[in-house]
């Protein structure tokens, strides 16, 4: 190979000269923006794209944790009607960004600030690695096209979205769950009621939300609860595509995919194409806080079974400081190990919510997980990417979808997929592997991949056709190539075809993605050699670090029965999840078991019942194996942290420790005795209360 890289290295410096040349003259006089049929408005330049205020220190728009619990309590009890979410600022505080020095790590930290009035101070840390944030801020491109003709779905208040359409639409088709794990977004099977869509419902989520602008072909993913036990799972998936969504995606436990390779098939027949499966590391000891006997082998099964039935898969790895955080190097060395059935990891630092909001302020400094640890996570543990270096907000997706809207012309009929989020909301790297070989190699080791952006922008600004813009991108391509660290096997004509392929921009055929697509299709892109790892880091936002500056620019939003809600401020913020729930909620937990029997819920250790077939996957055996040890006074959860604060509450008030017995007996013995003798029983009650007090205990009367 080595007299193509030669040649490679030699063609790229000849490209580099030629980019230059005509751009020198191709940036001046640039061609206006042409308004898409996906949109009302013309599409933007990159000197016409807005920012939020970044850098530090800085003021924001955020939440006191309290009085956001007590305005939801007051709508849910029907003291208040919930339009005063959209009337008021109900709960908001201003809050500061800053930068903090920690001298027992020698590195500058970034934390929020915010004080209530009422209910004091709140912090909490948004950076171990102010450098890192720095860099990450600095690459941000600019907002999306303002969101427009959406008053139909974008009208919450201060929580609406404001600029683009988003990039994953994610549309909860119950809110049962078969798992009871923490933490959880939702607090799937514990709020008493069953709320779950009709197909009709569902139908009409998707119809709304290709009807408003700017119209991007937005991947839907399905999400719950456990979006598998809704009996409109398949029916959904098939809606979704016949509307044109070419990525239909399920967020899932895998469970049901495990037990059953006539579930996958069905699926993947109804056209879903990519899952998000929960997977929190390699081994069961990784997976032990999800109380299910046997889970790893449940993730194993799911990724086999989904493979053969020609779905994708994305591995999504909750990470919490302490618990998880360990399984950023196992998870990314079994992606590496089996490059032909993963080609996706999304890393999400916890989000404190749904089961988790109630976390004691120690758990949580002590737990909090920030993007800037998984940068660090991932040189240290896996020993690749600098953090300052090779991560990206996952905005800058945004500017290639920009090339691309420019590429596919004024008639296309929906937008290229966009991530147009805050650069704090989400962080992304790439490793190129070679699935033959399982050589791999970090993309921005041999791709300048800042400098390709930046040609992409001039590219997209300039506004010339499709032909000579293609042309300027396969010149930036080739500039930007480094093929003496690329793959053994890598070439420039690997590299033009991966990016053609993700893009459509020749109309060659790598395999449809369309909702008629065939197996052949799906076996067509499975025949390319390189996997693109994408490893993402996605950080939703909890009560304690909430800003409106990213939940304004959602790129995830949720379609309900009331519009379409920030992620972020659907499942957090000021509780829209509870709410739009509670009002549109189908019965009680106990009327829904008795109307259509209970469904299986696998806690307490109980194992999944699978099939023994043997697994074609690589694993680790040293990480399958290991055992973290574990501190058991250490409160890992909220539920462990529920039965230590009531193990403390009842050693103080029924007195079981420490002679605080006798206290409460002498007092009851005082009772008794006033009792019997006709003596005012006050007196003996406040004795008894005096002594319990003076001992840290609470008589309860």
């Amino acid at each position: 190979m080595k007299p193509i890289k030669h040649a490679e290295k030699a063609l790229s410096k000849i490209a580099g000269g030629l980019f230059e040349a005509i751009q020198s003259v191709n940036k001046y006089r640039p061609a206006p923006s042409f308004t898409p049929k996906w949109s009302d408005k013309p599409m933007l330049k990159s000197w016409q794209k807005t920012k939020p205020t970044l850098g530090w220190p800085r003021t924001t728009d955020s939440l006191c944790p309290k009085c956001v619990k007590e305005a939801r309590e007051k709508i849910l009890s029907g003291e208040v009607d919930y339009t005063i979410l959209i009337n008021e600022r109900v709960g908001e505080i201003k809050a500061q960004i800053v930068k903090r020095h920690n001298p027992e790590t020698g590195r500058d930290e970034v934390w929020m600030e915010k004080e209530c009035p009422i209910h004091g101070k709140f912090e909490d840390l948004m950076a171990m690695d102010a450098d890192f944030l720095s860099h990450i801020e600095a690459q941000f491109p600019g907002r999306d096209i303002d969101a427009h003709n959406d008053a139909k779905l974008h009208n919450h208040g201060t929580s609406s979205i404001k600029h683009g359409r988003g990039s994953v639409l994610t549309i909860d088709l119950t809110n049962r769950c078969n798992m009871m794990c923490d933490p959880c977004f939702m607090d799937a099977n514990q709020v008493g009621f069953v709320h779950e869509l009709s197909l009709e419902e569902v139908k009409e989520i998707l119809d709304n939300a290709i009807s408003i602008k700017p119209r991007r072909q937005m991947s839907v993913q399905f999400s719950g609860g456990e979006p598998t036990l809704s009996p409109h799972f398949f029916e959904a998936i098939r809606y979704a595509r016949e509307l044109g969504y070419n990525s239909v995606q399920c967020a899932t436990n895998g469970i049901e995919f495990a037990k059953s390779k006539e579930f996958c098939r069905r699926a993947a027949e109804a056209g879903l194409r990519y899952v998000y499966l929960q997977f929190d590391g390699i081994g069961n000891d990784a997976n032990s806080h999800r109380q299910v006997g046997n889970l790893f082998d449940v993730k194993l099964r799911a990724i086999e079974n989904l493979h053969e039935a020609g779905v994708e898969i994305v591995l999504v790895v909750t990470l919490v400081n302490g618990i998880t955080n360990d399984q950023v190097a196992p998870v990314i060395r079994f992606a590496l190990d089996n490059p032909k059935k993963i080609a996706f990891i999304s890393f999400q630092p916890v989000s404190f919510t749904g089961r988790d909001e109630d976390i004691t302020d120690e758990r949580r400094l002590r737990q909090r997980y920030t993007l800037s640890h998984l940068a660090h996570d991932v040189k240290d543990q896996v020993g690749i990417t600098e953090p300052t270096r090779d991560w990206f907000p996952i905005s800058v997706m945004s500017t290639i979808a920009d090339f691309a809207d420019l590429a596919h012309g004024p008639e296309a009929q929906f937008g290229h997929l966009s991530c147009g989020c805050h650069p704090n909301c989400g962080v992304g790297t790439a490793v190129m592997i070679d699935k033959e070989t399982k050589e791999m190699v970090p993309v921005p080791e041999f791709i300048n991949v800042p400098q390709l952006l930046k040609d992409m922008q001039t590219i997209t600004d300039a506004g010339r056709g499709r032909a000579f813009s293609s042309f300027m991108m396969a010149l930036s391509l080739l500039r930007n190539y480094d093929a003496y660290k690329s793959p053994t096997h890598f070439t420039l004509k690997s590299l033009i075809e991966k990016f053609d392929k993700s893009l459509g921009i020749s109309g060659r055929d790598y395999g449809s993605v369309k909702g008629n697509r065939t197996r052949e299709d799906i076996e067509k892109r499975r025949r390319d050699r390189w996997n693109f790892l994408f490893i993402a880091g996605m950080w939703f936002q909890d009560l304690f670090n909430y800003d409106f500056r990213r939940t304004e620019m959602c790129i995830i939003p949720y379609g309900t029965q009331e519009g379409e809600i920030s992620f972020c401020a659907y499942n957090t913020g000021v509780g829209w999840r509870n709410i739009i729930e509670d009002m549109h909620k189908n019965a009680t937990v106990a009327k829904w078991y008795k109307e259509h029997g209970k469904h299986e819920i696998y806690a307490k250790g109980r194992n999944v019942a699978l099939s023994e077939a043997p697994y074609t996957l690589n694993i680790n055996a040293e990480d399958a194996a290991r055992v973290r040890p574990r501190d058991e006074d250490v409160p890992m959860t909220a539920a462990e942290e529920k039965r230590l604060m009531e193990k403390l509450f009842k050693e103080k008030v029924l007195g079981i420790k420490n002679g605080e017995t006798k206290l409460v007996q002498l007092g009851r013995a005082k009772k008794a005795t006033a009792n019997s003798n006709g003596v005012a029983v006050q007196a003996a009650q406040a004795g008894a209360a005096a002594a319990a007090s003076a001992n840290g205990v609470s008589v309860v009367k």
